[in-house]
């Protein structure tokens, strides 16, 4: 059977998405304006965006969560979708992984807290590929799973293992990436280049693999991420890697060919909040390269996308089908340039 649609594996937790006047820091006090609580996560968030974008796209996820109430909510989450869901396993030794993520009214950005509960527990065990429908891989995260991120059989890590079970199968690889240190990113993802034929990150995470420094006073260096992609293609087996910014995108082919598009001119009064755009992005450009987009149009729908997202302070809620986004992202207009 030819292989079509997504497979997202690893993180699944619950969000308590938090919209407060602004960040306060130790010691302080600040209101929250608005909550809700939704799935979130890697896995949560790019199967259910790609079902947003195109119901008919065939998604199917595992990972492993907690037999508790957070649990049967993200079961039901995946069933709503209609996201096959039989190999997201359910435990009874720890709870569903859950975040507190804040957002700023004021800054717009983003502070995540987490209890990792069931996530610790996930091993390459709980990945099996050998009757999955899907024809590319999207797995996350690095550094959230405890036994993941450790040696697995003789292999660096366990994200390791996994993606050599992916690309065992057939399967194109794709790695999403979770706020770490350089130097932990570095450590956790330099072995994994030569398993990957897809990297789609932002602009701080391609400097710390790539070892450049892509992020000056808050502002984005294009030439910079351009120099880290190159070097992250020399290192490994990528077909592409992807960086995203706020002024926009570049993408670098294996080929050497270098692709930039401006990002989207959102209104400020539209914006809810930010968590889970990066997932939208990666959604939009996994969309495209799926249906065998060029790239310069998979980087507006990635950035459409994740425009759209900002209407909700949820990861997912405002994520529309990908004709809408774009025609969305065509009213609002295009920034000038990527620098």
């Amino acid at each position: 059977m030819a292989r079509s649609g997504i497979i997202t594996a690893g993180t699944w937790c619950v969000d308590g998405n938090k919209l407060v006047e602004f960040w306060p820091g130790e010691d302080g006090l600040a209101e929250i304006l608005h909550e809700e609580y939704r799935g979130g996560g890697s896995g949560c968030n790019l199967a259910i965006d790609m079902k947003r974008l195109d119901p008919g796209i065939w998604v199917e996820t595992m990972g492993l969560i907690g037999d508790d109430e957070d649990g049967r909510l993200l079961y039901a989450e995946a069933d709503r979708y209609g996201i096959d869901r039989r190999k997201l396993a359910m435990t009874r030794e720890a709870r569903t992984i859950h975040t507190d993520a804040y957002t700023s009214k004021r800054s717009g950005r983003r502070t995540h807290i987490f209890s990792m509960g069931a996530g610790a527990l996930l091993t390459p065990d709980h990945f099996d590929f050998t009757d999955t429908r899907g024809r590319i891989l999207h797995l996350g995260l690095p550094g959230v799973h405890k036994r993941m991120d450790q040696p697995w059989n003789g292999d660096a890590n366990g994200w390791l293992t996994v993606l050599r079970k992916a690309r065992g199968a057939g399967l194109t690889t794709n790695l999403e990436l979770a706020t770490a240190s350089p130097e932990r990113l570095r450590e956790l993802v330099r072995p994994l280049l030569p398993h990957l034929d897809l990297l789609v990150v932002n602009d701080s995470e391609i400097g710390s693999i790539g070892g450049e420094q892509t992020v000056r006073d808050d502002q984005t260096v294009v030439s910079a991420c351009v120099a880290a992609a190159r070097k992250v293609l020399a290192e490994g087996t990528c077909q592409v890697v992807a960086a995203h910014f706020p002024k926009g995108a570049v993408a670098v082919t294996r080929a050497g060919e270098v692709i930039t598009q401006p990002s989207v001119r959102v209104p400020k009064e539209a914006v809810a909040g930010a968590n889970g755009a990066g997932d939208a992005f990666a959604a939009g450009f996994l969309y495209g390269f799926h249906e065998g987009w060029d790239l310069k149009r998979g980087l507006a729908l990635a950035h459409a996308a994740a425009a759209a997202s900002l209407r909700s302070v949820t990861t997912c809620d405002a994520v529309a089908p990908w004709r809408e986004c774009l025609a969305l992202a065509d009213q609002w207009g295009w920034n000038d340039t990527v620098a």
